[in-house]
């Protein structure tokens, strides 16, 4: 399976101040604390990226809350947590910006793409609990690409700065699912990430997220 993010860019003018704080970062080993001001407008591709973001991160924590209840996993129960922080962290900067945005229930998105992908992990999570943790190592692979290009296209110094800060998390957040997978006899190979930038993130040490 193979995905890629599209936005579609929209117009909005706003000149607002950025405060961003992030919670927890990944399993109870790394924290994202960043607060930055920045009076810079978002640009449309900014602002799409940060809706486009909101839903991945809901993705991620909608299905291990869900492999969490199916399976009581320590890696979903801990990194769901984070994930929410990272919902938050998307949103609180959506709301100094002033753009609207739709939260919908767990297992809902806005976006058909995440709602496409949501079921799909759904499906292949509840075959057992290595295929779970195998969807859990494939969406923080996915978060990583996705960030990547996000982070080279953004102007804004805060949706830069929260990016960042996300997609540490979700390295370290690799690290843990692949762990797991290894510890049950299997293996996890990349999805999305070269095989040279998986190994790259693999094969170093949790990090700690956040300036």
């Amino acid at each position: 399976m193979k995905f890629k993010s599209k936005t579609q860019f929209k117009s909005i003018g706003l000149a607002l101040l950025a405060l961003v704080a992030l919670a927890a970062c990944d399993n109870d080993e790394t924290e994202i604390t960043g607060t930055e001001l920045n009076v810079t407008d978002l640009t449309l591709q900014d602002e799409n990226a940060l809706l486009f973001m909101l839903e991945e991160e809901k993705l991620a924590r909608d299905t291990y809350d869900f492999l969490d209840g199916l399976y009581g996993i320590n890696q979903f129960a801990n990194i769901k947590v984070s994930e929410q922080s990272h919902v938050d962290a998307v949103a609180k900067l959506l709301d100094q910006y002033q753009i609207e945005y739709t939260l919908l229930p767990y297992g809902e998105f806005a976006n058909e793409e995440m709602q496409k992908l949501y079921d799909q992990f759904m499906e292949k999570g509840q075959i057992d609990a290595s295929n779970a943790l195998e969807v859990g190592a494939t969406i923080e692979d996915l978060d990583i690409v996705d960030l990547v290009a996000f982070i080279d296209a953004a102007t804004n110094p805060s949706v830069i700065g929260v990016f960042e800060s996300l997609q540490c998390g979700s390295r370290n957040h690799l690290r843990s699912f692949v762990r797991a997978i290894e510890n049950s006899g299997e293996t996890y190979a990349p999805q999305f990430l070269t095989i040279e930038e998986y190994n790259t993130i693999v094969d170093s040490t949790n990090e700690r997220c956040g300036p």
